[in-house]
């Protein structure tokens, strides 16, 4: 038997489904020990360079075949349960494990094989990679897959090739002295292409690319009902998978917390207040005939402010805890992914503050400037950035939904 060298803390040992049992591993076989990693062992990685570029699949598949024969960690998250039912960990398999995986890192802290014991076992940071070579496999076109990778360049250069690109239409363009307000710097056409040219573009893209992982994941006798959606949603919301099993995450250290899940569940809400706001403004301007800009008790600026508001208090409060936390479960170029959209969704929610405050102001050019060109690269970033996840994590849910029910039939 091997000793056990992480012990678990009751604190941690907490709505488990299974007791903690060290399992034995044969000595003097590592060729055939698909959990050895001593030095010298001559059993070498494989690498599916067709299907997952550089990614490390014999890595994933060591990594979860332990935690498919310990079971210590099923009660934290569904992708334990969902692993087990899959023992050949194929391709398909790992990628809808990555994004089942919703990164509340408990199963590292709880595994006593964790580093620094030999097995080196880290699910957390193993999905993370695999959600990171997969998002590259599907991305849509395959030839932007570097803009995904390097999502923190390709955000600084459509954010400010869009602000630029403003700034020099103002520039050039003389002002429409017969409009008033924003239009009077801004046409609304010029307004409604600059928004729908990277949105149109973004929606096909993203459609492309969740078609593809939902052809490689979806279970071939899978049926989606109107259940599945259902509970999938409801996972969605609540975030079920960012509980812990209950008594929260892992977010910056050992300790538990549920601080992590509810920033993430308030970026939500503002990013919505801010959505009804642009609805209201659209309905407003062509069904009502008001014209921008609308006094501050007006729904478009009252939703739009709290949501503007919502969102830098929460991109603020996730920065803090990626600033914070450990790095241990994830990589760094998935932590500067990260950062990254969130700082696009700062400077969107920033700026549009700042063109509330400066709209009558002679500022108010480059204000609209910096906020037109912020959400125009945020619409084009949403195939190549942290945001892409957002389809491939539902489609994971709604395959765990469907393979729950057809285990309860």
């Amino acid at each position: 038997m091997i000793k056990v060298t992480n012990q678990i803390t009751p604190e941690t040992a907490v709505k488990k489904n299974n007791a903690q049992t060290p399992f034995s591993v044969a000595k003097g076989t590592p060729q055939n020990n698909p959990f050895s990693i001593e030095k010298g062992t001559p059993q070498q990685p494989t690498f599916e360079k067709k299907e997952l570029g550089e990614f490390n699949s014999f890595e994933a598949q060591r990594v979860l075949n332990v935690c498919n024969i310990c079971g210590y960690c099923n009660g934290f998250c569904d992708v334990f349960d969902a692993a087990q039912r899959r023992p050949a960990l194929t391709t398909a398999d790992l990628a809808h494990l990555a994004y089942l995986c919703h990164g509340c890192r408990n199963c590292l802290y709880a595994c006593q094989y964790a580093p620094p014991h030999q097995f080196n076992i880290n699910v957390p940071r193993t999905l993370t990679q695999m959600r990171q070579y997969s998002d590259a496999l599907h991305v849509w076109p395959s030839a932007l897959a570097g803009a995904l990778r390097d999502s923190a360049h390709t955000a600084l250069l459509l954010t400010g090739g869009a602000i630029a690109l403003l700034l020099g239409l103002i520039w050039l363009l003389a002002p429409n002295t017969n409009a008033s307000g924003f239009y009077r710097v801004v046409s609304l056409p010029v307004m409604i292409v600059l928004a729908v040219i990277p949105l149109s573009w973004s929606l096909l893209a993203l459609t492309r690319s969740w078609r593809s992982y939902w052809h490689l994941t979806r279970p071939p006798t899978a049926v989606v009902t109107w259940r599945s959606l259902r509970l999938a949603l409801q996972d969605v919301v609540l975030l079920r998978n960012l509980r812990g099993g209950g008594p929260g995450c892992n977010d910056v250290d050992e300790r538990f917390s549920h601080l992590r899940r509810r920033l993430h569940q308030g970026l939500v809400i503002g990013v919505g207040l801010c959505f009804v706001a642009t609805l209201t403004a659209l309905f407003y301007h062509h069904a009502l005939g008001w014209i921008a800009p609308y006094p501050i008790v007006s729904i478009p600026v009252l939703f739009g402010t709290s949501g503007g508001i919502g969102i830098v208090l929460t991109t603020s409060g996730l920065l803090w805890l990626k600033w914070h936390g450990d790095l241990t479960p994830t990589t760094r170029s998935a932590q500067n992914a990260d950062v990254t959209i969130l700082l696009v969704l700062m400077t969107v929610a920033v700026s549009g503050l700042a063109l509330l405050i400066g709209r009558e102001t002679a500022a108010m050019a480059i204000l609209l400037a910096l906020h037109l060109g912020g959400v125009s690269a945020l619409f084009a970033l949403l195939p190549y950035s942290k945001l892409v996840h957002v389809g491939y994590r539902m489609m994971a849910l709604v395959i765990e939904q469907i393979e729950r029910q057809s285990a309860h039939h």
